[in-house]
């Protein structure tokens, strides 16, 4: 074992993750929420799970001052703040002492709580806030939360690793889902604007899971990182989608090129390929390698101006030689410039 060369890996660690830590009071969270200045339904929290046993436990421990967990956030673009680890306990709060009225005003999900199957303060079951006696409500609205928030001074790799390990309201992020959260900006915009379009959407078919899951989002992703940025992959597809995200998050300068090679692509493809990008009996599923080959191939046969064989498209997804490009072990550098290539050949008849 090398511990110098663990110290260090540690060292730089440490000092890439940079933290800021506040006790705010429950009403002061309230009201900064109520402002939007904290965003307590994020697109992968939207789901909240808990019952009112388990709602009314919280509020009977801030009730008695019991510690209760660490809230956990990110600072976005805008200085706001984004829940990553909290967001069921925020809700149960909103929920027992929130105004319907300036709930409904802020756009925010309140389905107001009564009290229900406490123990210690079992006297309150069937209670509402505003059944409360002024003392008590002012008690509850000081009682202080500790909030750590990770700021904008850390490096987006930090920011992806911190959001894929936090247990975040018990909901798994997919990875899309969490680079949704950390690549704020135009480029990921124009990811989301695109994954809607018709032609696109006609090519790829996928699970209703796999949809809310940002499935659409991540072959969009793939599409243009694969197209633009291909010699920089090595062998991991989540670090090399990542950085490609993270270069495209600081520098968009190609925007108008990338979103007509993506419709003149995916409109192409459309005609030529009526029941999308499926081979063999599976025709309710796109296989991400085999989408990454054709549509990719066909972006750079396109760019090249030569009159294509669109008519031997549907074919070419039952090719054996595609097809063994296209599964198995495929992610290493020369199967992924292989596929593409064979793709772009056959599709230009150069083949």
């Amino acid at each position: 074992m090398n511990i110098i060369k663990i110290q260090e890996q540690i060292d730089a660690n440490r000092r890439s993750v940079s933290f800021d830590s506040y006790d705010i009071s429950v009403k002061q969270m309230y009201d900064m929420i109520l402002e939007g200045m904290i965003d307590i339904a994020p697109e992968y929290q939207r789901h909240f799970k808990w019952d009112t046993p388990r709602q009314s436990a919280l509020i009977e421990s801030l009730l008695l001052g019991i510690p209760i967990p660490s809230l956990f956030m990110a600072t976005n673009p805008d200085s706001s703040w984004e829940v990553i680890d909290g967001v069921q306990r925020l809700t149960t709060i909103l929920n027992f002492i929130g105004d319907p009225v300036l709930m409904e005003k802020a756009k925010i999900n309140h389905t107001p709580l009564k009290l229900n199957g406490l123990e210690k303060l079992d006297a309150m079951n069937g209670t509402e806030y505003k059944d409360l006696p002024k003392s008590m409500q002012f008690m509850l609205q000081t009682r202080p939360l500790r909030v750590t928030v990770l700021n904008d001074r850390s490096d987006f790799n930090v920011r992806y690793d911190l959001f894929e390990r936090l247990n975040t309201g018990g909901i798994t992020l997919h990875e899309q889902e969490i680079r949704n959260c950390i690549y704020i900006g135009e480029f990921n915009d124009l990811i989301k604007e695109l994954a809607t379009d018709e032609a696109f959407r006609s090519m790829v078919k996928m699970t209703e899971t796999a949809e809310r899951n940002g499935s659409y989002e991540e072959l969009v992703l793939r599409f243009f990182a694969y197209y633009e940025d291909r010699e920089n992959f090595i062998h991991s597809v989540t670090d090399f989608l990542n950085k490609y995200m993270e270069k495209k998050t600081k520098s968009l300068k190609n925007k108008t090129h990338l979103k007509k090679v993506f419709h003149d692509t995916f409109n192409c493809l459309r005609t030529s390929l009526p029941n999308g990008i499926v081979r063999g009996a599976r025709k309710n599923i796109t296989p991400i390698v085999l989408f990454e080959a054709i549509s990719v191939g066909c972006a750079l046969a396109l760019e090249s101006g030569v009159q294509l064989q669109m008519e031997s498209a549907e074919k070419l997804l039952n090719d054996s030689n595609l097809k063994r490009l296209t599964t198995g072990a495929t992610n290493n550098k020369k199967m992924v410039n292989d596929r593409i290539t064979m793709v772009e050949s056959h599709l230009k008849n150069v083949i």
